[in-house]
């Protein structure tokens, strides 16, 4: 288990880490729950000329403007079909405000480090650099997103502009 993984599993009280979990397609990933601000129904955001696919546009948050991530068209798992389940969750990453759509958030859970198992080496076939772990819960397995890592990654461009 990488450094990085040890540290964002780490408890202060020894109880665990309490993680979102979220669906996409028919794989269910979870993060920290410290890293949420709040969970919104999805709205088509206001597209922006030239970016990425995976980013959909930007919505206006009580008067902050924010971008938005299809986490679906990021991960490559298929084309996105928005319904009444869609949610966008709004994180707050090194002081930056971004919007992740997910396909429907299920619950939170915590999960002690016993529970977080590493993840397997899967070569090209998966980017394991933005995961933290497998989180299992009797027979339900998360996988744990480094999210902080994820959303500040020079490919995303979102977050590492600002820290100076």
């Amino acid at each position: 288990m990488s450094l990085s993984a040890q540290s964002a599993i780490k408890s202060t009280d020894g109880l665990g880490n309490e993680f979102l979990a979220f669906k996409l397609g028919s794989e269910e990933y979870g993060i920290d729950i410290l890293k949420v601000q709040e969970i919104r129904g999805y709205e088509a955001p206001t597209r922006i000329a030239n970016a990425p696919e995976f980013i959909k546009g930007v919505i206006n948050l009580r008067g902050i403007i924010i971008p938005v991530v299809d986490m679906r068209i990021k991960f490559n798992l298929g084309t996105p079909t928005y319904d009444q389940f869609t949610v966008v969750i709004i994180l707050n990453i090194s002081g930056r405000v971004i919007g992740m759509v997910v396909d429907s958030v299920s619950d939170v859970t915590t999960l002690t480090p016993e529970q977080i198992k590493p993840a397997p080496d899967m070569g090209a076939a998966f980017d394991a650099q933005y995961m933290i772990g497998l989180g299992t819960i009797e027979e339900r397995m998360l996988i744990l997103v480094d999210i902080d890592k994820l959303m500040s990654s020079s490919e995303m461009g979102l977050v590492d502009k600002l820290a100076a």
